[in-house]
């Protein structure tokens, strides 16, 4: 065959850039032993490029697809509806047309089917996003499909994909595959890896009579089957009431399947399991789960598809075969957001428990905690009461016999930070001592390491590691915040059961001392203050939309004394940013712009003086909360004693709590000292022609810089590799709980008594509040009024300051005592986290009810 035309056993998955995903993957399966294909070939991007070289007319359309909006629907419905227009117009060159029917048979039928460059790769699905044929007839036929299949990379379904995914129209060409027709008994889907669950251990087979397109397209349901280790483990056989068919002058026809076939299944259970051993054949092959598209004729499967399952999320590399429970420590730590891995090595090296790493995520392998009677029942209560949706998701994996065999003996167990009660004094000279020996410990570092360079520099920063791991994990430091949970639990526990009164640490631990997220939060309301006293100050911010404004402000009237409120927030605060775990994060010092929004809408939304006005109100309503308490238990029998033990929990919590945030600002402060001194070595190998950019490294683990230094080697190759790989896991969602098997579990709330229609989750800030959901998943996008009620993915310490403008929170993510609960408590704002799909059920605008004391949010209309 020519240049433009390659047989099905000509090509191998390599050659995606001359006849597509489809096309590469077809060439592949016909190579694998006992699976068959039907035969064909494939007409090659080359036929594609010529035909759109060739003519002048399409680059002006062109042009303008790849310069609009994807949510623009009107004007990519114009503009690609005149691309396709002029391609499907053009006729085939006469030596083109003689090759590609050269290649056809006879007699035969066909199906002719798009396959584009961009399409079925493991980070990019672009299933159905372009166009099939089936049952063409006739070389003219044949001919027409392939212009309508070039034409079909510029539907308005696939442009507005490209356009969302940042792929350019101009560089995603289209091959076309023609195989001969199959006319099947059968046909269907089979999932080598469970794509509800994830579990890869549990292959999915649906099946239908007739062609797979009736299932593909959601004609007509289909017979179910889950099958594991040869066996048929659950099944489902539909009522199929219509089957699509090929008509014998060519195309196909829906067709209405008799009455007494409707309930039929399609396959017998030999049929299906031999099926899903096929499968794994493919699977195997390919090396990751299939999306596979298979076809019954004459009592013998064929395969017109194989894909990879994009959207399953990657399984941890264990070291040995057993079996092993992992749980997220992105919902931990309230950042779910793939990391680079730069800021994955540094987490690893920050942390004393070993992290296996997933799609970008870390994932604390719990399996050694749940293998010991004692650590597990531990494990499990803690996870139950920070994160009843993580604790209800492990209670489901090890409610499987023999998952995770427990041990013989109970022996020591593991130690479970909080499990123990926690001795130290409530002694608040502890907490400020603990404060100032880290603040002295980053002053250090960040002198000694101004003096470093090339190998000298990382190795400082691996010792400097050891000091920061030291100061974080201090004994003292988790008796504080072990010591500040308990008597939030001891004081909601024993408060309910002797007053009634559920949650009443919350109100109590408003505004304590040494919080400095809150903190953080109310200081931006002051450099507000500053800002507000100069119009012209103001005018200027709102139209800025670069990083430099902040050396454009002396030029403005009150110009210089604004830079330096905001400087001397930068210099404290800017460490922080949306994210901030992952050291590869734009920090604010290095992009002030992200505090602007923040800023104006402190302007508009306050009056001067707010921020200490806000801490005093805090801390009266706690303060009078205690007395209220205090008054109410000295009148119940026994009163002046459970008075006197409950003031003493009081005291302890208010002396406490406000440490919790600390740990974190002093590592994220730290880690700070370590990126600027590394990105200025990575200056230094940018100007040495070693690396292309500064930012490659954070594609880089510590380590491997620390080779890259030492050899001034990079590998590009790597680096790039490493870039493809994290653009396709942000795209994936991380489950809380995974397991080796691939499964993700979700974890349900085992509530009762809900209003209904209300959305559950985990009452984090008693209290509630009406008022205007604002969705928001990007700081940069907060345009807050009084009353608004934040809805969002996960807040951590950058989203603090927003804290100030609302009156209620709730997120998907979180627990009791992670950093938006916590600052919620602080201010006094009624929160519910841990709301599944809270971003996507609730909508902006509309008015809801969040009960912060009892968990749930409540829909009051949709406008």
């Amino acid at each position: 065959m020519g240049s433009y035309v390659l047989g099905l056993g000509e090509i191998d998955q390599a050659q995606v850039a001359i006849v597509g995903g489809k096309g590469a993957h077809l060439g592949e399966l016909a190579r694998i032993d006992g699976v068959r294909v039907p035969p064909g070939f494939c007409v090659t991007t080359d036929a594609f490029e010529r035909i759109v070289g060739n003519t002048p007319e399409l680059a002006g359309p062109l042009e303008r697809l790849s310069s609009l909006n994807p949510d623009d629907r009107d004007a990519i419905s114009e503009g690609s509806a005149e691309v396709r227009q002029v391609l499907e117009a053009i006729v085939i060159p006469d030596d083109l047309a003689a090759e590609i029917t050269g290649a056809l048979a006879e007699g035969i039928a066909y199906a002719v089917r798009s396959s584009a460059t961009a399409e079925d790769l493991p980070g990019a699905s672009f299933a159905g996003q372009q166009d099939t044929y089936l049952n063409v007839i006739g070389a003219e036929a044949v001919l027409r499909h392939i212009s309508q299949c070039w034409a079909s990379l510029f539907t308005e379904r696939a442009v507005t994909y490209r356009l969302r995914n940042g792929f350019d129209h101009r560089k995603v060409h289209m091959a076309v595959v023609v195989q001969q027709m199959v006319f099947p008994q059968a046909a269907g889907v089979l999932f080598t890896a469970d794509p509800v669950t994830s579990n890869r251990k549990i292959a999915t087979v649906e099946a239908s009579f007739g062609l797979g397109e009736a299932l593909v397209s959601g004609l007509v349901n289909a017979d179910s089957y889950q099958v594991r280790d040869g066996a048929i483990i659950d099944k489902a056989i539909a009522a199929k009431q219509r089957a699509i068919l090929a008509v014998p002058g060519g195309g196909t026809q829906e067709q209405l399947i008799d009455a007494d076939q409707q309930e039929q299944a399609a396959l017998t259970d030999e049929q299906v399991v031999g099926l899903v051993a096929l499968g794994r054949t493919i699977e195997a092959h390919f090396g990751r789960p299939q999306d596979i598209e298979w076809c019954l004729a004459d009592g013998e499967f064929q395969i017109v598809q194989s894909r990879p399952i994009t959207t399953l999320f990657p399984i941890p590399v264990a070291t040995d075969e057993a079996n092993h429970v992992y749980v997220s420590v992105g919902h931990q730590q309230m950042m779910t957001d793939a990391m680079k891995p730069l800021g994955l090595s540094f987490w690893q090296l920050t942390t004393p428990r070993p992290m296996a790493e997933a799609g970008g995520r870390l994932f604390a392998d719990a399996t050694p905690l749940l293998s010991v009677p004692k650590s597990r029942t531990s494990f499990l209560e803690m996870a139950g009461k920070s994160d009843p949706l993580m604790g209800d998701a492990l209670a489901t994996v090890l409610s499987r016999d023999g998952f995770i065999p427990l041990a013989d003996d109970d022996g020591p167990g593991e130690h479970i930070p909080g499990a123990e009660p926690a001795t130290i004094a409530t002694d608040p000279t502890v907490v400020t001592e603990l404060i100032r020996h880290s603040e002295a410990s980053i002053t250090e570092a960040q002198r000694e390491i101004a003096a470093k360079s090339g190998s000298e520099l990382i190795d400082f920063v691996f010792e400097d590691l050891k000091e920061m791991r030291r100061i974080l994990f201090d004994p003292r430091s988790h008796q504080v915040f072990t010591a500040a949970m308990q008597a939030s639990w001891w004081l909601n526990d024993h408060l309910q059961e002797w007053l009634g009164e559920k949650n009443v640490a919350d109100t109590l631990t408003q505004s304590v001392p040494h919080n400095i997220t809150a903190e953080m939060g109310l200081a931006l309301l002051d450099v507000a203050d500053v800002l507000r006293g100069y119009p012209e100050v103001v005018a200027f911010l709102q139209g800025v939309e670069d990083n430099g404004f902040l050396d454009e402000l002396p030029k403005l009237a009150g110009g210089k004394e604004s830079r330096a409120a905001i400087q001397g927030y930068l210099d404290k605060y800017g460490m922080r940013c949306v994210g901030e775990i992952d050291i590869t994060r734009p920090r604010w010092s290095e992009q002030p712009v992200a505090l602007v929004p923040m800023l104006l809408s402190n302007i508009k939304n306050f009056e001067p003086g707010a921020g200490q006005r806000r801490f005093d109100h805090g801390r009266r309503e706690a303060m009078d909360k205690a007395q209220e308490v205090l008054e109410r238990l000295r009148a119940l029998p026994d009163g002046e004693a459970k008075a006197e033990e409950t003031q003493r929990m009081i005291e302890r919590v208010r002396t406490f709590t406000g440490y919790r945030e600390y740990p974190k600002y002093g590592m994220i402060s730290r880690y700070f000292v370590y990126k600027q001194a590394l990105l200025g070595e990575a200056e230094r190998l940018v100007r040495a022609g070693v690396l292309g950019a500064a930012e490659d490294i954070f594609f880089l683990r510590l380590q491997e810089f620390q080779e890259v230094v030492r050899t001034n080697e990079a590998d590009g190759e790597l680096i790039q590799q490493r870039k493809e790989a994290f653009r396709s896991y942000e795209s994936l969602t991380p489950p809380r709980v995974l397991t080796s098997d691939g499964e993700a579990v979700s974890g349900n709330y085992r509530r009762e008594n809900l209003p209904e229609g209300a959305l559950v989750g985990l009452p984090v800030s008693a209290g509630t509040i009406e008022g205007r959901a604002r969705v928001i998943l990007d700081l940069a996008d907060a345009d807050l009024e009084p009353g608004d009620i934040l809805v969002t993915a996960y807040t951590d310490p950058s989203w603090s300051p927003l804290f100030v403008a609302i009156t209620g929170l709730v997120t998907e993510v979180g627990g009791l005592m992670t950093h938006g609960a916590v600052i919620a408590r602080e201010y006094g704002l009624p929160a519910v986290v841990g709301v599944e799909g809270a971003t996507r059920l609730l909508k902006d605008g509309q008015r809801i009810r969040v009960n912060g004391t009892d968990g749930y949010i409540e829909v009051l209309d949709a406008e």
